[in-house]
């Protein structure tokens, strides 16, 4: 017997990521979008016959197993409780939260599965792994993170970026510096620079495209359907996957 397909409710569906996950869930057959939620409702192409609803109707969208959330921080808290009154898990990738808003994230993990990154790559989080056994390795060296985004894109340093720093200073107990640059439509590069006397070592990540986050979004919604309760991690998730 064929398993139902996952279904999913798309929170930001207007935006780049909300219209590269419509396009990319409906190509699949585990998964399926049964609701796009956008802050004024308008049509959406990409979301073809999903229903789409205004964030302030929210509360009418149909049920759902996973909501993905790549929206802003002044739309997060009511999709949040929305989703711990209904018992359904939450993945976010909106980046500018609050620590607020990351402690009330931690606080629904008690009820529901829920899982946030500021990157959804498989490379950045193999990325984020080398950088902590890096600043480990290297404590007396420099620490400088880079990062590239299009104009449009609002915060800075980017969410990755932090990510980045806190495996630095997971790795040597301190933090880097950050610089960022807003230019053109670049998607996203992130360098991570160690520098120290005669010698400098840098690990790089640059994505192309934005589908590779949509992608590993969705696969990460589809193993988040199947976890109970708890604050899961998306790098742990996916080296988890590669160890077996």
């Amino acid at each position: 017997m064929q398993t139902p397909p996952i279904q999913l409710l798309i929170h930001g569906a207007s935006g780049r990521m909300g219209r590269a996950l419509l396009r990319l869930a409906a190509q699949r057959d585990d998964l399926e979008v049964v609701a796009a939620v956008s802050q004024r409702g308008a049509p959406i192409e990409e979301a073809g016959a999903v229903p789409v609803f205004a964030a302030a109707r929210l509360g009418e969208a149909p049920d759902f197993d996973v909501a993905i959330d790549f929206s802003l921080p002044d739309a997060f808290d009511a999709l949040l409780a929305h989703c711990v009154t209904h018992g359904r898990a939450l993945l976010s990738g909106t980046t500018g939260l609050s620590p607020a808003q990351h402690a009330a994230l931690a606080v629904a993990g008690e009820r529901i599965p829920v899982m946030w990154a500021s990157n959804y790559s498989a490379g950045v989080a193999v990325l984020a792994e080398l950088v902590r056994l890096a600043a480990a390795a290297l404590p007396g060296w420099d620490a400088d993170v880079v990062e590239a985004h299009h104009t449009l894109k609002k915060d800075a340093p980017s969410g990755t970026a932090l990510t980045l720093g806190a495996a630095v200073a997971a790795g040597r107990g301190s933090p880097p510096h950050y610089a960022s640059l807003r230019a053109g439509d670049i998607v996203g590069e992130h360098t991570v620079q160690f520098s120290g006397a005669g010698e400098r070592l840098e690990l790089v990540h640059r994505a192309t495209h934005r589908d590779i986050f949509a992608r590993g979004a969705l696969d990460a919604a589809l193993r988040l359907a199947q976890l109970g309760p708890g604050r899961h991690d998306f790098g742990a998730l996916l080296l988890a996957d590669s160890r077996r």
